[in-house]
């Protein structure tokens, strides 16, 4: 593709909280040195329950079933591409996939929604499997949106995503860090599908319960809150430490849900706090981001002086989406990004496997 200073991308993102896919048509533009971007249209489509229930258990399923789900969640990646795009004209996709392995101090990780179906099926030129070559090249392969923060959302000082996990990245020296913070939605979507929900709507269930003290204290003495970053979490880490302590025969859901919201509140004020600064502003997005108990509980945990700052609903529900597309325009223009000094890797690189340009 030829170089230039203007690209018309198709954003996808499956995070871990299941709950479908993001689709973001999105313009970016280089003016004077600097980035912008429109997003013109953004969707969220729910996976189908056979899809959901697939992804669910993925982790358990033999190779020759996860390599058969590849290619389906590939091929209805490319349908709701057709789906969604109209008469849209289109560079290329940029595609996150969806999770399965994330583990990279064995040098693993995983996204299945095959780069080479979603291409044939859509008929545009594909960007996928943006992790692999960080892992290899001894990073965390997480996460990748902190340079989208720093090109994109240059004026804020920290950029906080409130997904499945909760991520933050700023710049500390002149250089952007980000790492993973907590556990977020995971858990708490986890807890509500208990109870025959989705989501817990403005965080009401959790505000309803009390804090269980002893799982508290539990939660916030695990060593990977002490651990330096570059750092990251996979469903692996939260499964074992967090899912299987949530027992709804010992305790209400309320509790579970109260107790969660109060953990992940102090994990993330106690990073938000460590950032230099007498006025630090901070652009939170993620669906946790429409949780207004957690947020309150964070605004509770905060020192004087940092400011959560919530965006318009694009930019809340297809941040994420709006960086990966961005990701592939940095890619096709073989320019940087992903950040060695946010995953730890032996060097900095144009990160994607690139299919049909």
């Amino acid at each position: 593709m030829k170089k230039n200073d203007r690209y018309s991308v198709i954003g996808l993102m499956s995070g871990t909280s299941l709950d479908g896919l993001d689709i973001a048509y999105c313009h970016f533009w280089k003016e004077t040195d600097s980035w912008w971007f429109e997003i013109e249209r953004a969707i969220t489509v729910p996976y189908t329950e056979q899809l959901q229930g697939l992804l669910k258990e993925s982790t358990l399923l033999s190779g020759e079933k996860l390599a058969k789900l590849d290619i389906e969640i590939g091929q209805w990646y490319g349908k709701v591409v057709n789906d969604f795009k109209g008469n849209a004209s289109v560079d290329f996709i940029a595609s996150h996939g969806h999770t399965i392995f994330h583990q990279p101090e064995h040098k693993l990780t995983l996204q299945i929604g095959n780069g080479h179906i979603l291409s044939a099926e859509s008929g545009l030129p594909v960007i996928y499997d943006f992790r692999s070559m960080d892992v290899v090249l001894g990073g965390q392969g997480a996460p990748l949106v902190p340079i989208g923060d720093k090109l994109l959302f240059q004026h804020y000082d920290a950029c906080l995503n409130l997904g499945g996990i909760a991520n933050i990245s700023f710049d500390v020296n002149n250089k952007r860090i980000a790492f993973d913070i907590s556990p977020c939605n995971m858990p708490l979507n986890y807890l509500m599908n208990t109870v025959g929900k989705s989501f817990d709507d403005k965080g009401e269930l959790a505000k309803s319960g009390n804090v269980i003290d002893d799982l508290l204290l539990e939660w916030n003495s695990l060593p990977y809150y002490h651990a330096t970053y570059p750092k990251s979490l996979g469903y692996e880490w939260v499964d074992h430490n967090i899912l299987k302590k949530l027992n709804a025969d010992n305790y209400p859901p309320q509790d579970l849900l109260c107790t969660s919201v109060e953990h992940i509140s102090i994990q993330i004020a106690n990073v938000i706090n460590s950032i230099p600064g007498q006025a630090v502003q901070i652009l939170v997005t993620g669906g946790g981001a429409k949780n207004s108990y957690l947020i309150e509980r964070i605004n509770g945990h905060l020192d004087s002086g940092k400011i959560l700052n919530v965006p318009d609903d694009k930019i809340l529900d297809y941040k994420e989406a709006l960086i990966f597309a961005f990701l592939g325009v940095l890619k096709v223009r073989n320019e940087v990004n992903c950040l060695s000094s946010v995953t730890g890797a032996a060097r900095d690189s144009s990160a994607g496997t690139m299919v049909g340009f």
